[in-house]
């Protein structure tokens, strides 16, 4: 995974609750068993009219969010089925971090083991920077914090094994990897033994 330390980017405010997995990806475009390639997909039925083009309306449809890689919503995001293709399209649309007051657990978790930081804060907070037109930040997962360019600062909290995942650019293969020698090692002693 590529590491994630220091994101800088406008944030793209997703005003809506409840944003589920079928939202986020629909069903109909899980036809691929790679991870890349459903960018194109997210938010589909936001996005698109039936006749294929663009829903001008829609925040991702707007220039001037074109490249932001921080998308900011509302409560409970990435609710419904354990969908994994839901950050797979995130991260392959482009963000690198979603920032919610609370998130389904298992999109949560999945988010983190696909390089997509995502970060909780209090509503009130979340509501601030959802309104605060253009408003473009700098997210420092190294020191935990949030800085808006007017000079607001919003901490945060993340479980450290997982920031040292992200920060790294670590799934749970490579970390694997970084003990091979000693496994290695391991393997050998206990065919010794076992052979005794």
């Amino acid at each position: 995974m590529e590491p994630i330390q220091v994101v800088k980017s406008i944030v793209t405010p997703l005003d809506k609750k409840n944003v589920d997995t079928d939202q986020i990806i629909s069903k109909e475009f899980l036809k691929r068993i790679e991870r890349t390639g459903f960018g194109k997909y997210l938010f589909y039925h936001w996005r698109f009219q039936e006749d294929g083009s663009e829903q001008p309306d829609f925040v991702l449809n707007q220039p001037l969010y074109s490249g932001s890689k921080i998308l900011v919503a509302h409560e409970n995001f990435g609710c419904g089925s354990s969908r994994e293709h839901a950050p797979w399209a995130i991260g392959d649309y482009g963000f690198r971090v979603v920032i919610a007051p609370s998130f389904a657990d298992i999109f949560y978790n999945n988010c983190m083991k696909n390089g997509i930081l995502p970060i909780r804060l209090p509503v009130a907070q979340v509501e601030e920077i959802l309104h605060k037109a253009a408003y473009r930040v700098v997210v420092d997962l190294p020191n935990q914090e949030i800085l808006g360019e007017d000079g607001a600062i919003y901490p945060f909290d993340i479980d450290p094994y997982q920031k040292k995942m992200l920060v790294n650019g670590w799934d749970e293969i490579s970390l694997t990897y970084l003990y091979e020698e000693q496994i290695v090692a391991y393997e050998k002693n206990n065919a010794r033994q076992a052979a005794l």
